[in-house]
């Protein structure tokens, strides 16, 4: 999987996020498992 740039990761197990500052090829892991990528949040309507 790549890593691309800017995006935020979680680990399941733990909790702890980190922010890709350098895109590449890998797993990023933690806990010994690979972390998942989060979901962005829709903004909020301006209506």
């Amino acid at each position: 999987m790549a890593n691309l740039l800017g995006k935020r990761m979680t680990c399941p197990e733990c909790g702890a996020q980190v922010l890709v500052t350098k895109g590449g090829n890998g797993q990023v892991e933690c806990c010994g498992q690979s972390m998942q990528l989060v979901e962005a949040k829709p903004l909020p309507s301006a209506d």
